[in-house]
């Protein structure tokens, strides 16, 4: 199987803060912890790639949750990495990040931007940090795990997403149209 890309952030694992930032649907912190593991690694490959937008983990716990979730790992700083979670077995360490995916290019930052790179030649902007709680812009995504049913996404995913927003579901109609696409 070909190595596939996927995209997530503010997972906070083992920080019971978050359970209420955005009310998070768990009973427990465990439960969260387990049920962000099951789906992260239910969807991500030994060879799959992950960049992670920020705000991974508490530093005490940091590396057993690292340990076991699939996937070569990226990570994109945020406001909570503190220097043991930037010192685990990531890929890459950075605050911010372009390159170019599927065509595609795209400036990741555990912040959203107003503006960035490219944006009126149709990059993307994905980012954490806000919970779901900030209205994007436009080719903007928040790809914090309370945005994306707490499970790494793809950029088909996003895009596809993006495509039929304010629609009904199974609606694809105007989404065709907006495209110039018949049938």
């Amino acid at each position: 199987m070909a190595k596939r890309v996927f995209f997530t952030s503010d997972t906070h694992f083992g920080d019971h803060r978050v359970l209420n930032i955005r009310p998070r649907p768990f009973g427990s912190l465990a439960d969260m912890n387990d049920a962000m593991v099951a789906g992260w690694n239910a969807r991500i490959g030994a060879e799959d790639e992950v960049w992670h937008l920020g705000d991974f983990a508490v530093a005490k716990v940091a590396e057993r949750f690292f340990s076991v979730l699939n996937g070569r790992k990226h990570l994109v700083t945020g406001n909570n990495d503190g220097p043991g979670v930037c010192a685990l077995g990531w890929s890459a360490v950075q605050p911010y990040a372009e390159f170019t995916l599927d065509g595609v290019m795209l400036v990741l930052c555990h912040y959203p931007f107003r503006t960035w790179n490219a944006m009126q030649r149709g990059s993307l902007n994905l980012h954490g940090h806000s919970h779901g709680r900030l209205k994007p812009l436009k080719h903007q995504f928040d790809v914090g795990v309370d945005a994306r049913q707490f499970r790494p996404v793809s950029l088909d995913e996003l895009i596809a997403a993006d495509a039929h927003a304010g629609e009904p579901p199974g609606d694809v109609t105007k989404a065709h149209k907006r495209k110039g696409e018949n049938g």
